[in-house]
Order: C-alpha cells, then structure tokens, then sequence
C-alpha cells in the first residue's frame, strides 16, 4: 500500500460511512441521467447538460488520436486524496499499464490528466478543492473548461497541494498540451459556450 493509499484509507476509517458505503447507496437512488460525485463529504448530483457534453467529447474525441480507448475515461470514480473524496471526473486520462485496485477502481497516482467542464452548480468544487486534491495525488495535468467563461485554464506542475503554473487560454484558441506528458495540441475552437 502506497503512502497516497494509506491517507485515503485513514481519511475513510475516521468516518461513520466510507466511500464505498455511500455511493453503494447513491447508485440504489440516483436518477438515470444524473452524475455523482462526492466532494470532501458533500453529495453532489448533476443533470448532463448539451454544451457540458459537447466539450466532453470534444476533448475524448482529440485524446483519441494519440491514446487508446482502454485509457481514456469519462465520469469513472476514482478516489482522491482528502475527506471523502470520490469523483467521476468529465475525462481522464490513466497511464499506460495502470490497473485496478482490489476494488475495482483506478488508482489516482496513475491518472495523468484530469478534465472538468464548468457546471454553475459545482464550480467552485473544480476551482476549489478538486484541484486541490489533483495536486496532492500529483496528477500532472488539469485543465479545467469553462463554457461560462468561454476559457480552459490549464493547471501542470503540482506541489505540495496546489500547482505551480496556470495557463489561460480563450476558447478558440488551442491548449498546448505537448510540454506536458499529454504530449499533443487540444484545439477549443468548437467548445461551445453558455
């Protein structure tokens, strides 16, 4: 068991419920249609809305040209680092060669890139503490798109729960990914705004 491991077991230990317990739960109640996410042990349920999809496959259809099906993910659990933190992540990127845990769910320390498109609902969690909890599992890519915004902002270089540079780019423009290990250009010109 990995140190990262072992402060996601403590943080779920320390609690009434675990991870697993609740979304055990969520999966029984929650409408079709919905995602859910657990963010520091708050529920949060969300609709899928068209310009959120758009984006989404937008940016799966661009990583398709470099990396296989079998590594790109959409609204797949994966637990973080911090207070129950389970999240479905809108795109995620695994490394080559990662594998499931014994529970069956994708270890953070082997996603290299995390995308979340902006919902007014849960903003500030992609802002907030999302981004941080990437940080703190080093997850060496993040980039965030913003449709209200019109803006992706790119987030590389974490440390000690926080990254170092943030890039900014209008949508329209493209992302350059390739000093990164996603090693390819994400062009935003067809994200659509809110």
């Amino acid at each position: 068991m990995t140190v990262l491991e072992d402060r996601i077991d403590m943080a779920e230990a320390d609690d009434e419920l675990t991870l697993d317990e609740l979304f055990e739960s969520l999966e029984r109640t929650t409408p079709e249609g919905y995602k859910v996410e657990i963010v520091e042990g708050a529920i949060f349920m969300s609709p899928q809305r068209d310009t959120h999809w758009e984006i989404i496959l937008d940016i799966v259809e661009q990583l398709r040209t470099k990396y296989p099906r079998k590594r790109v993910k959409s609204d797949v659990r994966v637990d973080y680092p911090g207070h129950l933190n389970g999240f479905a992540s809108d795109v995620t990127l695994v490394a080559e060669g990662a594998e499931k845990n014994e529970k069956g769910l994708w270890h953070c320390q082997d996603i290299e890139f995390v995308a979340e498109v902006i919902s007014k609902g849960t903003a500030h969690n992609d802002y907030g503490p999302k981004k941080t909890a990437y940080a703190l599992a080093e997850v060496p890519v993040y980039l965030i798109a913003d449709p209200y915004q019109g803006k992706c902002h790119l987030y590389t270089q974490p440390k000690d729960g926080d990254y170092l540079t943030e890039t900014t780019v209008t949508f329209g423009g493209s992302v350059d990914l390739t000093i990164t290990e996603i090693g390819l250009t994400l062009k935003t010109d067809e994200f659509p705004r809110d």
